[in-house]
């Protein structure tokens, strides 16, 4: 049975039948829709439409005369937050790919930084940070809440930037010369709380990969220290590692 989420059911039954599918092997075929119907006491209207949308995202496919199997989607977006020979962001990496990238500002301002972000950023607990919290899209559907701190003694002008376009770390290279150099990353699993839910389309608690950078300048000062939640399904997350410094 389906768990107590929030929004519409359809919505619920699609995300209970999406971690069903991907335990299943390739060409399983789902039980009839009587069954289904009766398995989450939902209508063939809303079962259908919890269908519908896990055959648009790939993980099903309908074969007339077969029924509704299980397939594996390809991702659609590679999220490289990291090259050997460069520190790029996601923007200039999904253009580079041919997708559209949108992007919505959502909170731009200076505020004490959080005691997290203070380690991170090695910054007394009294310092300020400009904090940027961006929704990100690709081709038109939600990919990813970016959230990012940067010290206010050192991009203090951030906060009255335009960040509705273009890459963070191109605007930082390009108006402070900033020197970023060196990435730690740190890549977890989180649950999407109701109000990512809403804005990356998906059921609240849904899992979501929690991408945590920190980058560095030559002389190994963080600059900027940022965690993204990215929705799994359109998603990966990708690393070059180089050996021996090369």
């Amino acid at each position: 049975m389906v768990s107590p989420v929030s929004g519409p059911k359809y919505l619920a039954v699609r995300e209970h039948l999406r971690r069903r599918v991907t335990a299943l092997p390739e060409q399983t075929l789902l039980p009839p829709e009587p069954v289904l119907c009766a398995e989450y006491g939902v209508s063939r209207i809303t079962l259908r439409r919890a269908v519908d949308g896990l055959v648009a995202d790939g993980h099903l496919v309908r074969e007339q005369g077969r029924g509704t199997y299980v397939t594996r989607p390809a991702i659609r977006h590679e999220y490289r937050e990291s090259f050997v020979h460069r520190i790029a962001g996601f923007n200039s990496v999904m253009s580079e790919q041919g997708a559209q990238v949108g992007t919505e500002v959502l909170t731009q301002r200076t505020v004490p930084v959080p005691a997290a972000v203070a380690v991170e950023l090695a910054l007394d607990a009294t310092a300020d940070v400009v904090e940027l919290e961006r929704l990100r899209s690709v081709d038109g559907e939600p990919n990813h809440v970016a959230h990012s701190f940067l010290p206010a003694t050192l991009f203090g002008g951030a906060v009255e930037a335009d960040f509705s376009s273009g890459s963070l770390y191109d605007f930082l290279r390009r108006e402070f010369q900033a020197d970023l150099a060196t990435a730690r990353i740190v890549v977890d699993v989180g649950t999407a709380d109701p109000q990512e839910a809403e804005l990356l389309r998906v059921v609240a608690g849904s899992p979501l990969l929690v991408v945590r950078t920190t980058v560095r300048d030559t002389a190994g000062r963080p600059l900027v220290h940022s965690f993204s939640r990215l929705r799994p399904d359109v998603s990966q997350v990708e690393f070059e590692v180089s050996v021996g410094g090369r």
